[in-house]
């Protein structure tokens, strides 16, 4: 189950102050970390879809387009479609072992299969 994220405006209940500005800082979007600081888990999956094989890879820090790119070249990869939601990258079908090797070839070092 995701946890939920409180924005900045989740404590703010009712303010009286006709000039309040609350602050708002945007924290979503992290720096991309380095290929080989990454620590990614490759696991196989079938709640929630019917029976179906999906490849998870989960423990990506960083951008959502840069997510969205690494799953575009995994998919491609494997030749399979699938998509990135919840900030994991979802391959369909049982393809652990090609991501692991795409993984350690690309310079994700810190990839485990499990």
């Amino acid at each position: 189950m995701p946890s939920r994220k409180l924005n900045a405006f989740s404590a703010l209940v009712y303010s009286t102050d006709p000039d309040f500005k609350p602050d708002v800082a945007d924290t979503t979007e992290q720096t991309t970390l380095p290929p080989a600081k990454q620590v990614l888990r490759v696991r196989l999956e079938t709640k929630h879809r019917g029976g179906k094989l999906v490849s998870l890879v989960a423990g990506f820090v960083g951008t959502t387009a840069d997510r969205e790119l690494l799953g575009k070249q995994l998919k491609t990869a494997c030749g399979t479609g699938g998509s990135v939601k919840d900030g994991e990258i979802l391959v369909q079908g049982d393809h652990r072992d090609k991501l692991v090797q795409w993984l350690l070839k690309n310079g994700y070092t810190g990839t485990k299969k499990g």
